[in-house]
């Protein structure tokens, strides 16, 4: 689409009933990108750098590709952190068992093998959906986690099932530092985040939007069912388990089941709910508001002098609130908020 703008023809694209400019918006992501690069190592701290950003980094990456399934494609699924410890136990076997494995392209492999164990279990989605097809997605979590623990072929026969991952190396470089660590994830996580926003203006985006939408009408207009909802859980699960081999090289440093449970699905649904289901920026701002909320209500506990057990239920009765509150309130999250707050100051002072 093109318009007119200070005599110059911009290209632009429609979001949210708008036609937002492409120049602008690659001005913004740029910015953004340049501060992470260049700002956030150099007067960041350790700490920051291990215990939040990184963290942040790999479940915004992991809550994208629940966003691409659920928000996207509109199947739901409870069965993200199974994907993600497809993706770690294969990634540590494909550099453990191949000598001179890449490590990037270790990554790769253990997200195909997430994929395929996504097409596998995304099968039911042509007869089912809904809660029904959420319950089917909750029996991979179970199943996955019982394959971890009942197979000592993918824990390299490790007796207590924890096992340390491999030092990471890209061409000679050890990867040991946590700026070096933080830049590696930053690195694979834009790109990926770039290549999901390209994926979703493409074809394949609109026709996981017209599935989502109805999927009978969008049969009739030729959109194949099975092969939208099966490519949509495919790129889900390759999402996630890019994440999972992230999660346990770049921030665990080791593979274990106990990582991967329920609980971390539960939490990446969570960051979509709240960040905004069928939104990019939202997989952003859904992990980091889940990731900083608990070290903000620990501070705010020390600060009032509230016992420990009593902070660790003040949080849990947050989230649970901050949940329903964005089902009622805004149901396309913190994503829509922000949209929100720029349209107002664009219009600011003046209110017409």
């Amino acid at each position: 689409m093109l318009y007119r703008e200070a005599g110059q023809f911009k290209t632009s694209y429609q979001a949210d009933g708008q036609i937002l400019p492409i120049r602008q918006d690659r001005i913004g992501l740029i910015s953004l990108l340049v501060v992470a690069l260049a700002v956030v190592p150099l007067f960041a701290s350790p700490y920051l750098l291990s215990a939040i950003l990184i963290p942040f980094l790999i479940f915004a990456l992991a809550a994208l590709g629940l966003n691409i399934l659920t928000g996207y494609a509109g199947q739901l699924s409870l069965g993200t952190a199974a994907f993600m410890a497809v993706g770690a136990y294969a990634s540590f076997n494909f550099v453990a068992r191949i000598p001179g494995m890449p490590l990037l392209l270790a990554f790769v492999l253990g997200g195909l093998c997430a994929a395929s164990v996504g097409i596998a279990f995304g099968l039911p989605s042509l007869r089912i959906r809904g809660f029904y097809l959420a319950a089917s997605t909750l029996a991979t979590q179970f199943f996955v986690i019982w394959c971890l623990t009942k197979i000592p072929y993918l824990t390299n026969y490790s007796a207590s099932g924890v096992v340390t991952v491999q030092t990471m190396q890209i061409f000679g470089y050890r990867f040991v530092t946590p700026e070096a660590k933080y830049l590696l994830v930053l690195g694979i996580v834009a790109g990926m985040a770039l290549l999901a926003k390209n994926m979703i203006r493409s074809n394949v985006g609109r026709s996981w939007m017209a599935i989502r939408d109805m999927d009978m009408a969008a049969e009739v207009i030729g959109f194949r069912p099975l092969r939208t909802k099966l490519l949509a859980f495919a790129v889900s699960s390759f999402y996630c388990g890019v994440a999972g081999a992230l999660y346990a090289f770049a921030y665990l440093g080791t593979v274990e089941p106990e990582a991967y449970s329920l609980d971390l699905s539960f939490r990446i649904l969570f960051m979509v709910i709240i960040g905004g289901v069928g939104s990019i920026l939202g997989s952003f701002l859904g992990a980091a508001f889940i990731v900083l909320l608990p070290i903000f209500l620990n501070m705010v506990a020390h600060a009032l002098g509230i016992a420990t057990n009593y902070a660790s239920n003040l949080e849990l009765m947050v989230f649970g609130g901050l949940i329903i509150f964005f089902l009622i309130v805004e149901p396309h999250g913190l994503a829509r908020l922000w949209q929100i707050g720029k349209e107002k100051l664009r219009l600011w002072p003046f209110p017409h």
